[in-house]
């Protein structure tokens, strides 16, 4: 007799959204661009131009949310980019933000540093769209339908060197577009960092879009990185530099504030943060609360790689 064992991000059958319920969004969705605080905004407000349409991919559906997607409105207007201020209603300022041309360095212990355009970068790459969980540390969380491609692909290209351990990513610092540049007292530019291992990761995601558009800027547009299993803070946003390097990077978290904030960052219900619990999470758009995961239910996909540091504090 065959039992089935579900993973520990799906739900039954009988818990998914119909399909003409999807289908009736997506159209309305499309009717209603404009309205969106997302790449059609900059038109609106005469800022930076937005970027070119995505190019044609398919839902990667091994990859599924286990819950109902975050209204666009919502994901995309309620958002932490401290580059642009400290408040969640930074998406009008983000606008600002010219996203062409836009280059992306990888560099450091490769063999074949590169500079790439943004848009050869997704020429070269396989775009397809997942849908993941993302889990923030303030214990909020939405589900989204990002378009992109793995981290490791880029990496096979500029070929790691046998000592490489860590990446770093580096988010752009551009002082006439970002007012958050002026508060002096955090450590810009931004950096973000995670093993070779984690980056190898299937799971481990270089989103150029969302919701079948061109990344908003307020996301991280045009290039980030997302880790679903980690809190939020982990995944850097308007990437321009990768670098690989034999030293674990000081990010920019754990330098701000290391009682509270570390390397791993592994979402974990069981360790609250200093200040609140983190066994529950509040999902963007119904304000519904519901249970925390370890590693936001990604454990099977990265449960492995965690083995060897049960001394370390996996969320911090």
């Amino acid at each position: 007799m065959l039992i089935r064992r579900r993973r520990g991000w799906e739900l039954p059958e009988s818990a998914a959204t119909p399909e003409a319920a999807v289908l009736q969004r997506r159209a309305l969705l499309g009717a209603g661009a404009a309205l969106l605080p997302g790449a059609a905004a900059a038109q609106r407000i005469g800022d930076a131009p937005p970027a070119p349409p995505l190019p044609a991919h398919a839902r990667n559906e091994r990859f599924e949310g286990g819950r109902a997607l975050t209204p666009e409105r919502d994901a995309t207007s309620y958002n932490n980019f401290y580059e642009f201020g400290t408040d969640k209603s930074i998406w009008r300022a983000a606008q600002r933000m010219p996203v062409r041309p836009w280059q992306i360095r990888v560099e450091g212990m490769v063999a074949q540093p590169r500079t790439f355009d943004v848009d050869e970068l997704i020429r070269l790459m396989p775009i397809e769209e997942r849908v993941y969980r993302l889990r923030c540390v303030e214990a909020w969380a939405m589900t989204v339908p990002w378009t992109g491609f793995e981290l490791s692909h880029l990496l096979r290209l500029v070929e790691p060197l046998s000592g490489a351990r860590y990446l770093a990513f580096e988010t752009a610092a551009l002082p006439a577009v970002m007012p958050g540049l002026r508060q002096s007292w955090y450590p810009w530019p931004h950096v973000e960092g995670c093993t070779l291992e984690e980056a190898m990761n299937e799971l481990t995601f270089m989103p150029v879009g969302m919701y079948g558009r061109p990344l908003p800027q307020q996301n991280g547009g045009p290039f980030r990185v997302v880790f679903p299993w980690k809190y939020g803070f982990k995944s850097g946003k308007s990437v321009v530099r990768i670098t690989l390097t034999d030293r674990r990077p000081q990010t920019f978290w754990p330098r701000i504030q290391p009682s509270e904030y570390g390397f791993w960052a592994n979402v974990n219900p069981e360790v609250a943060h200093p200040r609140w619990s983190q066994a529950t999470e509040r999902l963007l758009g119904s304000g519904e609360r519901v249970p925390t995961r370890l590693f936001n239910g990604y454990g099977e996909w990265v449960a492995a790689l965690y083995v060897n540091l049960q001394r370390e504090r996996l969320w911090a």
